[in-house]
């Protein structure tokens, strides 16, 4: 027969953790609500410097036979070192969130690998670090609470290394993971080659710009662009992956404080099925000594 008490600390252990499953879901929904909104506003002004660049890059296209000779869109350049740039939580309890990125990372590694490209590891996130450096994989660069707190300088900061390496020819690509947001019920993994930019497949849009510039300035003024284009993706990334790990996590507290709800179910059940064995027994034992005294 089950220990009564024992099943009663049980009941109320697990309504502690229902408490708290069900804080944590409320405080992640308030946060999903300010980093959605953040990464929607963010969102225009990347379209809009998409927009330029896809402008200038047609005009390039169709004043020149050979295209552009920046590095940065020279997409026919063979493949040596790659940097790869993973983005992760600092923190737990989202469920798949990170599992995601780091699956389609070692993924990616792996790939490269195969084909003998050297591959740099560049990581945002406690989650990804920890676990790279447990599994003894070689990180180029990493850093702890950019992902948790998105700033724009520091994400900048960030990428400028890798910016400057594809120029230079130390790398001749830059990929970017996440985990992204889709909607409130849905994390969507991104993979994006940031560098080398392929502007050969680039429509005219219908709307130009009203910055003017002299044709020999496009090459130049195309190189900055994308560079503000890598940081920004760069940053865009950060807040996207950070509206998708309060979605994530307040689906896993949901789900938790569900969980946390059938247990206490099932404990109550079994806390009544043995106080009534308790009590039958006692009663029979009531019974019996009756029974003996007679």
């Amino acid at each position: 027969m089950a220990n009564l008490k024992e099943i009663k600390l049980q009941i109320n252990s697990v309504k502690g953790t229902q408490k708290t499953t069900r804080a944590m879901k409320l405080v992640s929904q308030a946060k999903l609500k300010r980093a959605e909104e953040l990464a929607k506003r963010s969102r225009v002004y990347a379209n809009k410097l998409d927009e330029l660049v896809s402008e200038i890059a047609y005009e390039i296209n169709t004043s020149k036979v050979g295209g552009s000779d920046s590095r940065f869109v020279q997409t026919d350049l063979p493949v040596r070192t790659v940097d790869i740039i993973a983005i992760t939580a600092d923190k737990g309890l989202c469920g798949g969130f990170n599992v995601a990125t780091l699956k389609t990372t070692l993924k990616l590694l792996k790939e490269y690998r195969e084909k003998k490209v050297a591959v740099r590891l560049r990581v945002v996130g406690r989650k990804a670090i920890d676990f790279l450096k447990y599994n003894n994989i070689e990180m180029k660069d990493e850093v702890i609470g950019l992902s948790a707190s998105p700033d724009y300088k520091q994400a900048a900061e960030f990428m400028d290394e890798s910016l400057m390496d594809f120029a230079e020819g130390k790398t001749d690509r830059v990929i970017l993971i996440y985990n992204g947001f889709k909607n409130m019920l849905t994390q969507e993994q991104r993979v994006m080659q940031l560098l080398p930019v392929d502007i050969s497949t680039v429509e005219p849009r219908e709307l130009k710009s009203s910055i003017e510039y002299e044709p020999e300035e496009q090459e130049e003024l195309l190189n900055t662009l994308l560079r503000k284009y890598c940081e920004y993706s760069m940053y865009y990334g950060l807040l996207d992956s950070l509206a998708a790990e309060h979605s994530a996590r307040m689906q896993a507290m949901d789900n938790a404080t569900k969980n946390a709800s059938e247990r206490v179910n099932e404990l109550t059940i079994a806390y009544n099925k043995a106080r009534q064995e308790s009590i039958t027994t006692e009663l029979i034992e009531i019974i019996s000594g009756m029974e003996a005294l007679k």
